[in-house]
């Protein structure tokens, strides 16, 4: 009897136990499974505009504000969209890195839409896609590798040369040159070059061919721009900001200068006898005699991802090197201290080389500081979730937009101290780069979405930069000081500044 009650009992305690366990785990799993699938935290929706009341005239500031109270994974709704805002390097990370399969989708914008470039453009193809990796290999092989850019060194010296020229020439009339403009025709000319092999800016503004110069920035400012149809698609019809419009115009324009110069090289391949040496040919020489195994390329396809080529490089470049020159004027002794370091390496009668920058370590961090305080594209391209995916304990939704404020990011100061200065020496002796391994610092973006082009913009900048500090020193014009120095941003595509700069070139030596 005793024995039979000690089973009982044992048996009893056994179940009590077993039931604790299960008890506890149900309760652990709900709790996780909870935790895992909580939405991102975001301020109050108001009816159908949702958080759009909140995005202001400078998106990144306002987001970043924001966050500072609902964190670094932050929920809006704007419009029918829904937006997560990624604000810290560890949520970057998450993104760029640990989930960039599933969050390298896009959201083609209206105006990307209206010209159909989202099924043909490197930009806005799904990663996921064979004609996205065709053109990403094609773009990293034939335009931006180490054996192209050695190969087109030479152009981009002769290119820079002539921005010198021209503002040696303004420096003997003794008038402001406007680097945004300066600047934007020399990048301009060196993707015209690798592209085409021919110029299609000008700085006499008469000879531009066919205003492409105006139209290229034209098409940066309308995908930048405000578009109630982005938010509510039902009114895509409306075209409420006429961007639709405005893009179809500027595309055609700019499709039949793409279309001269293709045509051309159509009629020269048709009647030539013997093969073109190939070390000459330009990138759209190399398109038009792709043979490959995947998809073809037609003269449609060669059309779109040209006009990426000009629209991502051309204007962030131009604008980087713009913000450099204002920085360095509000900063005096900056520019003195970088001026220093090139002319002791490159002495008193040479020119700047692509080659000498390798040596001059404190011009590198100026230029890494421009970025860190005005990145080309302050929340890169937006992605979006292919799937839902769990973001440091909040479940980002499928088909939601991602957006990685950079901008924020760079100005954390629980990231950087003094984030707000202009200081290149936190650069240096640091290993932190621009290739997307640094979380704190992605101007470029990271993962299988990194700009391919990120050799090409940090080689062309630095060379302008150092060029141009190298030739002249420079001043204000009208007796402005430095510290009164506009510094207003105008938000778009990129961050330009909203008033361009001008500044007063004053020759330090005789420039040929």
């Amino acid at each position: 009897m005793d024995i039979i009650l000690g089973q009982a009992l044992f048996l009893l305690c056994c179940c009590f136990i077993l039931s604790c366990f299960l008890i506890f785990t149900t309760t652990r799993s709900r709790q996780t499974s909870r935790k895992a699938t909580a939405l991102p935290p975001g301020p109050p929706r108001l009816p159908i505009i949702g958080n759009i009341h909140l995005v202001g005239k400078h998106p990144h500031r306002s987001f970043a504000e924001l966050s500072k109270t609902y964190g670094p994974v932050m929920s809006l709704k704007l419009g029918s969209l829904n937006t997560v805002v990624i604000s810290s390097p560890q949520a970057a990370r998450e993104v760029l890195r640990t989930h960039d399969q599933i969050l390298s989708g896009r959201s083609p914008t209206n105006s990307i839409r209206s010209i159909n470039h989202q099924d043909a453009s490197l930009v806005w193809l799904p990663a996921s896609s064979a004609r996205w990796r065709l053109y990403r290999r094609l773009s990293v092989t034939q335009l931006f590798s180490p054996q192209r850019l050695e190969a087109t060194k030479a152009m981009r010296a002769n290119k820079v040369k002539e921005l010198v020229s021209f503002i040696s020439e303004s420096s003997d009339r003794e008038e402001s040159v406007d680097i945004s403009r300066a600047s934007f025709i020399t990048t301009l000319n060196i993707i015209s070059n690798i592209l085409f092999s021919a110029d299609l800016g000008s700085y006499n503004t008469k000879d531009s061919i066919n205003g492409v110069q105006d139209t290229v920035i034209s098409v940066m400012e309308v995908v930048g721009k405000p578009d109630a149809a982005n938010y509510f698609p039902l009114l895509r019809f409306l075209d409420l900001q006429g961007n639709r419009k405005t893009m179809k115009v500027c595309i055609e324009r700019l499709f039949r200068v793409f279309r001269g110069f293709i045509d051309a090289k159509i009629a020269e391949k048709s009647s030539q006898s013997n093969p073109k040496d190939v070390s000459k040919n330009d990138f759209v020489d190399n398109l038009l005699n792709y043979k490959g195994d995947e998809a073809e390329i037609n003269i449609s396809d060669i059309e779109h991802l040209v006009l990426d080529m000009f629209t991502a490089g051309s204007d962030t470049s131009s604008s980087t090197l713009e913000w450099a020159m204002a920085e360095l004027l509000r900063n005096p002794k900056t520019m003195v201290k970088a001026q220093a370091e090139i002319d002791r390496v490159i002495g008193q009668n040479g020119i700047v080389e692509d080659s000498d920058i390798s040596e001059l370590p404190y011009l590198q961090a100026v230029v890494k500081e421009t970025f860190r305080l005005h990145p080309g594209a302050p929340f890169l391209v937006p992605r979006k979730a292919e799937s839902d995916v769990e973001i440091l304990g909040f479940m980002v939704l499928k088909d939601t937009q991602v957006l990685v404020n950079v901008w924020g990011i760079g100005r954390d100061p629980s990231v950087w101290e003094n984030p707000t200065r202009f200081e290149p020496e936190r650069f240096l002796g640091k290993e932190i780069d621009l290739r997307g391994r640094d979380y704190e610092f992605t101007p470029f973006g990271a993962g299988r979405r990194i700009c391919p082009g990120l050799p090409l913009a940090v080689k062309t900048v630095s060379l302008m930069l150092a060029s141009l500090l190298y030739s002249f020193d420079w001043k204000l014009p009208n007796g402005l000081v430095s510290e009164d120095l506009d510094m207003d941003e105008t938000f778009g595509i990129t961050l330009h500044k909203t008033n361009p700069l001008h500044a007063v070139p004053v020759k330090k030596r005789v420039i040929n």
